[in-house]
């Protein structure tokens, strides 16, 4: 059953109190006036420059590309340098390893049709075929010549049309490209049920669009007013702080561990950049019953998500039995302050 909304303004203390009103888990999304959004759960690095500047040169020659004179102090530079700028005609060697699949670079471990076609990995995984001749792309056989290339030649960001001006090494490129700061954002909303991605920019309008559900209160100091903390099954309450110019989205989760036993978890995500987030500091307190809980942390960028604070317990957590001393009726107040660094 829907509670009332309630909103108060006082001159002392918290300015704003607002009721969220969550959805039981087998209900989907549900409209939660006042904030709350309900949801159900449902080889060597570089390798050897002498071998490798000689196997720049012969897939060079093989591809058409003009003339080209690598030595082996080149070829090492070339390798050592992430971030440098590539040159015409490191980019021309670098176009060899796109993939005519996904348009992607193929990376060692590098495997080749018996034409001597390329895919990557993830592509070649999905085809039956050489997506170049049809013919078959078993047994499997390694190009061990374009993988000295790759050694030698840095790669850019998979993410570069939107921004991104890294040069790697290709044993980087994965691990950087994890965290990129240009790669696209996900709704950050609980739950799996929403695909949106986009920049970082379009993910407050997506919210306002999609998620009109979720209430956004200005002010560095609220309070965020669970309701109805009891309903069985993975539940979520979440709303909108808006201060310092920025958005910040507060989640109260509560998920069963294991049987019988559910824990909450709190925590603040910023609409914005990882650098972004390191200016800023949010604490939670529960207050009731002359006992008091606080956590103060570094809110985390939505790039990050709910699921890693929960997985790596950066977040306040607390068992029903904790949430049950602070809460008035099955409801439970959360006050929530945003200040600078």
């Amino acid at each position: 059953m829907l509670q009332p909304v309630r909103q108060q303004l006082t001159g002392n203390g918290p300015q704003l109190e607002v009721m969220s009103l969550p959805s039981s888990a087998g209900a989907g999304t549900g409209t939660g006036v006042g904030g709350g959004l309900g949801a159900g759960k449902a080889g060597g690095k570089h390798g050897g420059a002498g071998g490798a500047a000689a196997a720049v040169a012969a897939a060079a020659v093989a591809a058409g590309v003009g003339s080209v004179s690598v030595s082996a102090s080149s070829a090492s530079t070339a390798a050592s340098l992430p971030g440098v700028g590539l040159p015409t005609q490191s980019t021309e060697l670098t176009a060899l390893f796109e993939c005519p699949v996904c348009f992607d670079y193929v990376l060692p471990p590098i495997l080749q049709c018996q034409a001597g076609h390329l895919v990557c990995n993830p592509c070649r995984q999905k085809l039956s075929c050489c997506p170049t001749c049809r013919g078959p792309l078993s047994p499997s056989i390694r190009n061990l010549a374009m993988e000295k290339v790759a050694s030698t030649l840095p790669f850019p960001c998979k993410y570069s049309l939107a921004g991104c001006l890294l040069t790697l090494h290709h044993s980087e490129k994965p691990e950087h490209e994890e965290v990129c700061e240009f790669r696209p954002y996900t709704c950050p909303c609980p739950g799996a049920t929403c695909k949106w991605h986009g920049s970082l920019e379009a993910v407050m309008p997506h919210l306002m669009h999609t998620h009109k559900s979720i209430t956004t209160l200005q002010g560095e100091d609220i309070v965020f007013l669970a309701t109805d903390i009891n309903l069985p099954g993975a539940v979520d309450w979440v709303m909108m702080q808006s201060c310092f110019s920025h958005h910040f989205m507060l989640v109260l989760e509560k998920q069963e561990k294991y049987e019988g036993h559910q824990q909450f978890f709190a925590v603040v995500l910023l609409i914005g950049t990882r650098k972004q987030a390191e200016n800023f500091a949010y604490r939670l307190e529960l207050n009731g019953n002359r006992r008091r809980l606080t956590w103060e942390a570094t809110p985390r960028s939505i790039h990050d998500g709910v699921a890693a604070a929960i997985m790596n317990s950066d977040c306040l957590v607390f068992d029903t039995s904790v949430a049950h001393l602070f809460a008035d009726n099955g409801n439970l107040g959360i006050n929530v302050t945003i200040s600078m660094c």
